[in-house]
């Protein structure tokens, strides 16, 4: 009885194909823009979420951060001053003596420099001083190595490069063991940084630089070559910085001291810092937290606003469905003179509505799909398609479609057998 009746409803789907195509549409765009739109904003999110995990969920960071500078502190057009703001190494000392057992206290300096590399030049680097403890606060991938403890206290001219600026200056020569320039002193390149396969982690600092265009050298390089002035370059001044350490990563054994060690950094550096605000700390742990609450409220509302194109899918399917019983008045009358019964015309009619839905499914199902990968090759945009998100688009649009068919199938079913052979 089933097969009998799939086929017949298949077959009266087939006389009215236009008509069949155009109701398969909504359903087909509601699914496929479900699928899309949370793979679009999971692939997004997915993203954000990676960049604060390798700032490391068990760290704690504290960062210089430039005071809020009043009117009457504004430069001329003529002045010549340093500014001095941000963390010390008294900060660090202090930071130092209250760690915990088991973790590690990173210091590091930024600076900006162009490279040179035979004919190549990169303008405005940035150059990231610090000790070789940083690539295990910052769970960093590098080919090759890192500087040890040794030519950290050597001072030795060594360098790590981001792959990005690897690139730039090497081509598809291997930088390891070459020499470059950074601003007019000579390094050994001993390793290369990279961040995953699309090259596109972003740094979470201050500034929006691009960690796999970043450069780093020991800390004590820094301090005997490029010292701790850095020139602001600014319009219309010659103003100058001091800042002698840009950022503290203090990694914690586990992530339950995070909090409170986090607030006790807090009270200390209030204390030593108490005429102006010049830092900062960043509790990546509550990052992590508030971007997983905004990611499952945004897949929400993504998937509300795709739901509502399956809504209106489903009304198309009732419409037409509809439309097809006062059609078909007649072939009603005559299938219920000869004996059919009202569940067989349910049936009949319900089995249309289903196969309308289902064959929309999955057809959405592969369109919801494909969006994702063309969006990825042609704008670079990292998508995330998850089998939930099919399973449930594709459930929604057959219950849907089963739904909103049930009105239309009842109504025919109601009918009066010699008012329906009566129908002209």
């Amino acid at each position: 009885m089933l097969i009998a009746t799939l086929r017949l409803a298949v077959r009266n789907l087939l006389l009215h194909k236009l008509r069949s195509i155009l109701t398969l549409l909504g359903t087909i765009l509601g699914v496929a823009s479900v699928i899309s739109m949370l793979s679009i904003g999971e692939g997004s999110k997915q993203e954000a979420l990676e960049q604060i995990r390798r700032l490391g969920a068990a760290n704690v960071i504290v960062r210089s951060m430039k005071p809020q500078q009043s009117s009457n502190q504004t430069p001329s057009s003529t002045s010549t001053y340093v500014l001095a703001y941000g963390l010390t190494y008294a900060d660090l000392k202090i930071i130092k003596d209250l760690q915990p057992e088991g973790c590690a206290v990173v210091p590091s300096v930024m600076h900006k420099k162009n490279l040179q590399h035979a004919k190549r030049h990169v303008i405005g680097v940035r150059i990231v001083a610090t000790t070789e403890q940083y690539p295990v606060v910052r769970e960093m991938a590098v080919k090759g190595r890192f500087f040890n403890a040794d030519e950290v206290t050597r001072s030795a001219n060594v360098v790590v490069v981001g792959q990005k600026t690897a690139n730039e200056l090497f081509g598809f020569e291997d930088p390891i063991g070459k020499s470059l320039l950074v601003g007019d002193d000579a390094y050994r390149v001993i390793g290369v940084i990279a961040y995953g396969d699309s090259g596109s982690a972003k740094a979470t600092s201050n500034d929006t630089a691009d960690q796999n265009a970043d450069l780093y050298i020991p800390i004590t390089s820094a301090q005997n070559r490029m010292g701790i002035v850095q020139r602001l370059v600014e319009t219309g001044s010659r103003q100058y910085v001091r800042i002698e350490l840009s950022e503290i990563t203090i990694r914690l054994k586990d992530q339950s001291q995070v909090r409170p060690f986090a607030s006790v950094v807090r009270n200390i550096l209030t204390q030593k810092h108490a005429s102006t605000k010049d830092y900062e700390v960043q509790v990546p742990l509550d990052l992590l937290n508030q971007a997983e609450r905004e990611k499952r409220l945004w897949n929400m509302v993504l998937g509300s606003i795709a739901g509502i194109s399956l809504l209106v899918g489903g009304i198309g399917i009732m419409n037409i469905m509809l439309a097809t019983v006062t059609e078909r008045t007649r072939e009603i009358g005559i299938r219920r003179a000869i004996g059919a019964k009202r569940r067989h015309i349910i049936m009949q009619f319900l089995m249309e509505t289903t196969v309308l839905s289902t064959s929309g499914g999955i057809l959405g199902v592969i369109v919801g799909v494909l969006i994702p990968i063309f969006f990825t090759l042609l704008l670079g945009i990292t998508t995330s398609t998850s089998i939930a998100s099919i399973v449930v688009a594709f459930g929604i649009s057959v219950a849907t479609g089963i739904v909103f068919g049930v009105y239309p199938a009842y109504k025919a079913a109601s009918m009066n057998p010699i008012e329906a052979l009566r129908h002209q």
